[in-house]
């Protein structure tokens, strides 16, 4: 069984993975496969967000009773990176090489300062206080 901290890992390198492909993709001018693996990246990005937002930091915080810590910055986080997933989008659509690239690069800085917090911080807190089972398997329902 994983911890949570495994499993979440997990998670953040297949997300990476997958925007990995979409900018080769984009890079190589195929458009069309570069919006199928957009929506792949997407989707599995924003269920990661899901799966932390409705299950991992209510129960963190229910449990530790710390709401303004670091789950109030990783949603601020999350809101951004939608914000520059639909700034990439917009630049697919039109097929705007430079400017998904850029944006695909703020987002890229941002997701990886994110996921080390994440990683190092707040996953080991959730790994401490909740039952890791119970965590992982409400996630997967998502």
């Amino acid at each position: 069984m994983f911890t949570i901290t495994e499993y979440l890992i997990e998670e953040h390198r297949e997300c990476d993975d997958l925007y990995a492909r979409v900018e080769e993709l984009v890079n190589s001018g195929s458009w069309e496969e570069a919006r199928k693996a957009f929506e792949a990246f997407k989707d599995e990005t924003l269920r990661h967000f899901q799966k932390e937002e409705e299950v991992l930091f209510p129960e963190f915080e229910g449990r530790t009773g710390i709401v303004m810590g670091p789950t109030q910055v990783m949603r601020m986080e999350h809101a951004q990176a939608r914000e520059l997933i639909q700034r990439m989008e917009q630049a697919l659509e039109k097929r705007d090489r430079k400017t998904f690239l850029s944006t695909g690069e703020t987002f890229m800085i941002l997701i990886q300062q994110h996921n080390m917090k994440e990683e190092q911080i707040l996953y080991p807190m959730c790994d401490q206080h909740l039952d890791a089972p119970e965590v992982v398997q409400k996630m997967e329902t998502l």
